[in-house]
């Protein structure tokens, strides 16, 4: 039985991590542990767990072979950091931490410790994205020269996100720090590795970081991703374009349409698929499996630091106002 301890309440995804854990029949919540005492207390309180106020000691204890990392980004670092060097398994919420050199760092306690790191990349496991990097491995679009992908909703002009969301001493940004995660490291994931990068992000609400955002990257292979996201837009499907130069492939929400000169004469227009790949497991059942099983975790500390590369590069370019290159 795996142990496992919840760091902070923080983000709100944590409550929906606990609950997917406790459906795990190799894995068990342990204790608590909340930068804010009251808010753990009672977050503990209804798991029916110890509450911890002092890190340290959480990080001491025997029934703790793992922490689960929903606090505030800015905390990222130093949690992982005391909880390799204790030899704690460790599942974070993206991002993985707020600059490249906290990540270096994280990795480094990770590996000298020989822990097991996962980070969450959801959208990495869902059938229609693995369809869409199977297309282009497959060579059927050609060579990629644009992919867009948009991600987004109302959260900030609705007020359903928390208040502190919008503390970027905490938060590392706004919209591109929270929902354009997903389409930065989906578009890593699609294209490799990026050399520049810009950024357009406003201020449609009054809230202190950005609430609408979007970023254009270009790749070493020549292909250009243009990341879009918002939590000001109502109903937002999640939309991935691919532009090529022998085929074009569009998903919008779950409608998947693709073109190809790659395909036969009976294929010509446009086609949708009869069969999408299986869903992978979430991250979270990842971390589980390679902890206990030693089976692959693909959302590894390489793959959380390109994306914390890719967002400080992003505000980098929006707070300096120019392009920026890696």
């Amino acid at each position: 039985m795996f142990k496992v301890a919840l760091m902070s309440k923080w983000h709100v995804h944590a409550q929906g991590y606990a609950e997917l854990l406790r459906t795990f029949p190799d894995a068990k919540i342990t204790c608590v542990w909340d930068e804010e005492p009251e808010r753990g207390k009672e977050w503990a309180k209804s798991l029916e767990v110890d509450f911890e106020e002092d890190m340290d000691k959480i990080l001491a204890r025997e029934d703790v072979e793992g922490i689960l990392v929903c606090s505030p980004t800015s905390m990222h670092a130093e949690i992982m950091k005391k909880a390799a060097k204790a030899g704690k398994h460790i599942f974070t919420e993206k991002a993985m931490a707020l600059t490249g050199k906290d990540c270096e760092e994280i990795t480094a306690q990770v590996k000298k410790a020989g822990v097991k790191f996962a980070i969450s990349f959801p959208a990495r496991t869902t059938p229609a994205n693995l369809y869409v990097k199977s297309v282009i491995d497959a060579g059927l679009v050609g060579q990629v020269s644009l992919l867009r992908i948009r991600n987004g909703h109302d959260g900030a002009i609705r007020n359903w996100l928390p208040e502190y969301w919008y503390d970027e001493s905490k938060a590392g940004g706004g919209a591109m720090m929270d929902l354009g995660c997903h389409p930065m490291y989906l578009s890593s994931w699609i294209l490799g590795k990026p050399v520049r990068i810009s950024s357009m992000f406003s201020y449609f609400t009054d809230k202190a970081v950005e609430d609408n955002s979007v970023c254009t990257i270009e790749f070493e292979n020549n292909a250009v991703a243009v990341v879009e996201t918002s939590l000001v837009t109502y109903k937002t499907p999640s939309m991935v374009e691919v532009y090529g130069t022998e085929g074009t492939l569009v998903i919008n929400d779950n409608n998947i349409r693709l073109t190809s000169k790659k395909m036969g004469e009976e294929f010509n227009g446009w086609v949708t698929p009869a069969k999408l790949p299986e869903a992978l497991p979430h991250p979270l059942r990842q971390w589980v499996d390679g902890v206990l099983y030693n089976k692959p975790i693909l959302f590894d500390t390489e793959a959380g630091t390109r994306l914390t590369e890719l967002l400080e590069a992003a505000y980098i370019a929006h707070k300096e106002n120019r392009v920026v290159k890696f």
